[in-house]
C-alpha cells in the first residue's frame, strides 16, 4: 500500500454533514489527528438539526478542533431530496464564504440515508478543484463498502474520538447502536485492512498527483 501525505504548510479543510454528529462519527479521528499537526483551518456546514442538536453539534465542532462555529442551514432532518435546491445553495454559500480548501470531508454519495447521499452526490459538483474525500457511518442499513483511502489512528486518538463523542451528544446516548464498542470496532476494522491497529476510512473518485 503506497502512502501519500498533505502537503507543508497552513491547511484549509472543509467537513460537511447532514446531521450534527455525521462528521465527528464519520471523520472526527482524523480531524483530531489533523488539530495536532497544526496549522490547520477547519470550517463545518450542518445542513439539519433541532435546537438541542444544534447546540451539540456547535460545542462538538469545537472539540474536534473547529476554527469557528459550524454554519447550520436549517433544513429539515431526513427530508433532503425534498429540498435539493435549498441543499445545492446552502453548499455553494458555504462555499463562497470560505477560503479556498486544501481538503473537503463529506458523506459517501452512495450512503444507504437518503440526507447523507445527496449531500455526498452534491459536494464534488460544488467543489471540483480541491481533494475531496468522502466518510462513511455505520448504521443500521448495513451499507459499508470498500474505501480506497485510510488516515490511519493512534489508541490515544481512538479514545479521545469516542470520549468527545460521548461527552459531545447526550441526546444521542439511549440510541441502542450508541456504544464504545460499535464507535471502536469499525476504526478497528478499517485498521486491519491498512495494516495497522485502528483508521477512519474514506472514498475519493479522483485524486491527482503533482510530481513537479
Amino acid at each position: 500500500m503506497t502512502a501519500l501525505a498533505l502537503p507543508d504548510g497552513p491547511l484549509v479543510v472543509l467537513a460537511l454533514g447532514a446531521h450534527p454528529d455525521d462528521i465527528e462519527i464519520g471523520c472526527g479521528g482524523t480531524l483530531l489527528a489533523l488539530r495536532e499537526r497544526g496549522d490547520v483551518d477547519l470550517r463545518t456546514l450542518v445542513l439539519t438539526g433541532t435546537e438541542d442538536r444544534l447546540a451539540e453539534g456547535a460545542a462538538a465542532a469545537a472539540a474536534f478542533g473547529a476554527s469557528a462555529r459550524p454554519v447550520f442551514a436549517g433544513l429539515p432532518d431526513a427530508r433532503l431530496p425534498e429540498h435539493w435546491g435549498a441543499v445545492k445553495e446552502a453548499l455553494h454559500r458555504f462555499r463562497d464564504a470560505q477560503p479556498h480548501p486544501d481538503l473537503v470531508l463529506v458523506p459517501r454519495a452512495d450512503d444507504a440515508h437518503q440526507d447523507h447521499r445527496l449531500l455526498g452526490s452534491l459536494a464534488p459538483t460544488v467543489w471540483r478543484g480541491p481533494l475531496v474525500l468522502h466518510y462513511e457511518i455505520p448504521k443500521w442499513d448495513g451499507d459499508l463498502g470498500r474505501p480506497n483511502v485510510y488516515v490511519p489512528l493512534p489508541p490515544s486518538l481512538v479514545d479521545r474520538k469516542v470520549e468527545l463523542l460521548n461527552a459531545s451528544f447526550p441526546s444521542q446516548h439511549d440510541r441502542d447502536w450508541w456504544d464504545d464498542e460499535f464507535f471502536r470496532s469499525i476504526l478497528r476494522l478499517r485498521g486491519a485492512e491498512v495494516p495497522t491497529r485502528y483508521a477512519e476510512a474514506f472514498y475519493t473518485a479522483k485524486l491527482a498527483i503533482e510530481l513537479c
